[in-house]
């Protein structure tokens, strides 16, 4: 997190330190935003949101304030393209994020528990520079249900992430093998 300079860069690249993707960020209308899924690499650690972030939820319907009507528009239109959700339907997007950063070759992927269970801005974890009210969300014993468990369970072995990135690295058809 922070702002990313050459010479950071170089260093993450001289020690094998991984890169850090967060798909909240890469709505701006541009296919080739380094955010997206598609344009990830595997020395990656992707999230679909941090601490710091709202959840997937929370975020999406949010006003943004600080982003004019059009531009919150085209950010959700492209969002709602990109991971196939039609309009109406996105009660299931935070699957849709945790699906796209499954399938995605970045070598470790973060799903915060609060998108995972599909929650809005009341489980926001943090709001930075707000001194009070944050990290008061708890997880509630029963809220992981079975459905949720075996969906996120569906997910993580069709994609592959049952694996260790050891094991797909020796795997035949890895690049590193």
């Amino acid at each position: 997190l922070g702002l990313i300079t050459q010479e950071v860069v170089d260093l993450m690249q001289r020690y094998g330190f991984p890169g850090m993707a967060v798909l909240q960020f890469a709505f701006d209308n541009d296919a080739d935003d380094k955010f997206l899924p598609h344009n990830f690499h595997r020395n990656l650690v992707a999230y679909s949101g941090t601490h710091d972030n709202d959840t997937v939820h929370g975020w999406y319907r949010s006003d943004l304030s600080t982003q004019d009507a059009q531009q919150v528009a085209q950010a959700r239109r492209f969002c709602r393209d990109y991971l196939a959700v039609s309009t109406g339907n996105e009660h299931d997007l935070h699957w849709r994020f945790i699906r796209a950063l499954a399938m995605s070759v970045a070598d470790s992927v973060v799903f915060p528990l609060q998108d995972v269970l599909g929650l809005g801005t009341e489980a926001r974890m943090n709001v930075p520079g707000e001194a009070t009210g944050n990290w008061s969300w708890r997880f509630e014993p029963g809220a992981l249900t079975e459905v949720v468990a075996e969906t996120l369970r569906r997910i993580t072995v069709n994609c592959g992430r049952g694996r260790s990135a050891e094991t797909r690295a020796t795997e035949p058809g890895s690049m590193e093998s």
